[in-house]
């Protein structure tokens, strides 16, 4: 049976995860841009972090909030289709299962696309102040513009914060199992490890997500 109730609180909940990513990352490109644009004598005197909370509380919070929405009801939808797949498999159903397996895809490429034009969006607003339609069509066209450039940054990036990614967790798993070898010489290694596993990916998530 459709439960409504269900469905609004799945909607909230992918609308405050993507206003969360949003946000973290108006207020990276919101601090790089006021640290920027600081005079130099006044460097490493202005609380960047601060005056870019301030800024992105007091003017653009509705433009991440837009943003975020737009992302969330792309994610909703391919999430509903989902469900009618499941359906239609139970219901043995195999064309339309393909058709709706074919449109999840297409679904997900319009996401990735939002999503990285919402990213260029939201560095234009933190350059020039303006609201979300208006920076989103000047990134729309910025990257039409430079469409080969943009393409080798993001491949290079991917493969930066691919390796980055790998290599905190790396490093991590490996100090902690010497240290808690030397430490600690009869306890058994394996599951400290795997908290140090756990710690670790958050924190490449979080770091790598400047890049």
């Amino acid at each position: 049976a459709f439960d409504w109730r269900f469905w609004v609180s799945f909607f909230v909940f992918l609308w405050n995860n993507a206003f969360n990513v949003a946000l973290g990352q108006i207020l990276i490109a919101m601090a790089v841009s006021t640290w920027f644009f600081t005079a130099k004598e006044k460097k490493g005197k202005v609380k960047v972090v601060w005056e870019s909370v301030k800024t992105i509380c007091r003017y653009h919070i509705g433009s991440v909030a837009f943003g975020s929405f737009i992302i969330a009801v792309v994610q909703f939808i391919r999430y509903v289709m989902k469900y009618l797949e499941k359906q239609a498999s139970a219901q043995k159903n195999r064309v339309m299962v393909y058709v709706l397996k074919l449109l999840q895809c297409c679904m997900w490429c319009f996401e990735k696309c939002l999503k990285f034009l919402n990213k260029n969006a939201y560095i234009q607003i933190a350059l020039n102040g303006t609201n979300f339609c208006k920076s989103a069509y000047k990134a729309f066209f910025l990257i039409a513009r430079n469409l080969l450039r943009f393409g080798t940054v993001a491949m290079l990036s991917g493969m930066v914060h691919t390796i980055g990614f790998i290599c905190i967790i790396a490093g991590t798993v490996v100090i902690g199992y010497f240290i808690v070898g030397a430490m600690h010489e009869e306890v058994n290694p394996l599951v400290p490890c795997l908290m140090y596993f756990g710690v670790s990916y958050v924190i490449a998530k979080l770091y790598m997500n400047v890049f």
